[in-house]
């Protein structure tokens, strides 16, 4: 290993001790064991190189949210003879989803019903395992920026107009429940803009309580980041997805 790769493993080393502190702390506080949270390294951005030392400091989730990026990336990966189980978690379109289930292991960002239906087409034609699936919640409703939507009163909380047939949260759900090759694990949410994080993931786990009344199995809650981890933790969230935190500011995409 050259030294500069030797500095990058030392400083994502560091860091990664930094994260892991983090959440064992905000664990303890809500009175959790940390082995209940899986941590998903958001790499975008990032070589193939930089995943690479993650696995080998113990990383076993990796996520991306760009397939043109997260593709090749993990097929270098695996040349290199590392194995994450890989996270989409960006915004995914229909015409992806063959791409997609070619190399991840889990889907955060399932929020409409036909998004769902391709998921499983593409899944049913081109895996042999399981799809790990969140729906993605839109807690405020705002329709630009995705998620699906809880009917008015879903859970403490939800109110507003009812969605689009298509973005009904509970509609999603059982789209991705029949879905060939897909497994319902939970839900995912990005805190609003203007919202304290303690509010949006008091919503979220209200949402995914009443979602598992349908859905026992589906207990997974995928939520926080960098700079709200510890109230996602006071939350329940059971996936936390870390970028900057572990890797560093983000160079500008291309």
């Amino acid at each position: 290993m050259s030294a500069p790769e030797h500095a990058r493993r030392a400083q994502l080393s560091e860091n990664l001790a930094r994260v892991r502190a983090e959440i064992a702390d905000g664990c303890a506080a809500a009175g959790r064991d940390p082995a209940e949270v899986t941590l998903v390294a958001v790499t975008k951005t990032y070589p193939a190189s930089d995943v690479c030392h993650l696995v080998a400091l113990g990383v076993t989730d990796v996520g991306e949210n760009r397939d043109q990026e997260a593709a090749p990336k993990a097929a270098e990966v695996a040349a290199a003879g590392a194995a994450p189980r890989w996270h989409f978690v960006g915004q995914l379109q229909r015409n992806k989803c063959a791409s997609v289930v070619g190399y991840a292991d889990v889907v955060h960002s399932v929020d409409s019903v036909r998004l769902a239906d391709a998921l499983g087409r593409a899944a049913g034609r081109h895996r042999d395992t399981d799809l790990d699936v969140f729906v993605q919640i839109s807690l405020d409703g705002d329709p630009t920026r995705g998620g699906a939507v809880a009917p008015p009163g879903y859970a403490p909380g939800v109110s507003g107009p009812t969605a689009e047939p298509d973005r009904d949260l509970e509609r999603v759900a059982a789209a991705v429940a029949a879905g060939e090759r897909l497994r319902l694990r939970g839900v995912m949410a990005v805190a609003p803009l203007g919202w304290p994080p303690a509010r949006a993931f008091t919503l979220l786990a209200d949402i995914a309580a009443r979602l598992r009344v349908g859905y026992p199995t589906a207990h997974a809650v995928s939520a926080g980041m960098s700079g709200d981890l510890r109230d996602a933790l006071a939350h329940g969230a059971t996936h936390v997805r870390i970028g900057s935190a572990l890797l560093g500011n983000r160079p500008p995409l291309r």
